[in-house]
């Protein structure tokens, strides 16, 4: 049975763990080589293992996202170990909650810094060469915050929102080269960073869902790996929200 992501080169950001990392473990049982890309060189050790335990070729690289020469020298590293890369998974993200008031100027340029210029570094890195290439799928993390918007989130929800209009934006301009630009919004996702939340928190949330559970890092990990495959060829510029009904 021939695999949906075979002879593919998969770039992910945030690979280490959680939602990235099962996206790339998804993408590695579907037949792509994957290039992992993280900050954090213990965590990215761990999925390099279970990504190679798959049968594929993968290579990790520690990159801070927000930084454009990481950036450039992650993408360049990446091609030429590679030769090429087809699929490009914007998955790095953080948080830094508080309200408003109380927010700091580091705080908010942090978050953006991370969620949403590291998108459009990448971004711009990597669609350089699928121009070359005539071809290739971008798929970006958004979230539910960037489309609803969340007490206590400003920071998170302004970096999510502009996310989507990113993914928008760089549809239109990258579709006439046949490179397909779309965004997965996750709703609550059981991962390191939503474990932190208070439990009361977590249940106000459980209510509000209408499959009455949390997602799993992999219900995400299976929408961004359609996006990214032959089966979403007629797809771009759209928003998938993943989040059990909590938003409709």
């Amino acid at each position: 049975m021939t695999k949906k992501l075979e002879k593919k080169v998969a770039l992910i950001t945030g690979a280490a763990r959680g939602i990235g990392r099962s996206i790339a473990e998804k993408m590695a049982l579907e037949g792509a080589d994957v290039a992992l890309c993280d900050l954090n060189r213990d965590w990215l050790a761990e999925s390099l293992a279970a990504c190679t335990a798959k049968g594929c070729k993968a290579a990790g690289y520690a990159v801070n996202v927000s930084l454009a020469a990481d950036v450039q020298k992650a993408v360049d590293a990446v091609l030429k170990d590679f030769g090429r890369i087809d699929i490009l998974v914007n998955n790095a993200g953080i948080t830094r909650d508080g309200f408003l008031i109380r927010m700091s100027e580091e705080d908010w340029d942090e978050v953006l810094n991370v969620n949403l210029k590291g998108t459009f570094l990448f971004t711009k890195a990597v669609s350089k060469a699928m121009l070359k290439q005539r071809a290739g799928a971008i798929v970006n993390l958004a979230s539910i915050i960037g489309l609803i918007g969340n007490a206590g989130q400003c920071n998170y929800a302004a970096s999510k929102a502009g996310v989507i209009a990113l993914t928008k934006s760089t549809a239109k301009e990258l579709a006439s080269r046949n490179i397909r630009v779309n965004a997965v919004a996750p709703g609550f996702i059981t991962t390191k960073m939503t474990e932190s939340l208070p439990e009361d928190i977590r249940g106000k949330m459980l209510e509000a869902i209408p499959l009455k559970r949390f997602g799993a890092p992999d219900d995400v990990a299976e929408a961004v790996l359609f996006l990214a495959s032959e089966a979403a060829a007629y797809i771009t510029g759209q928003v998938i929200s993943v989040n059990g009904g909590m938003v409709m």
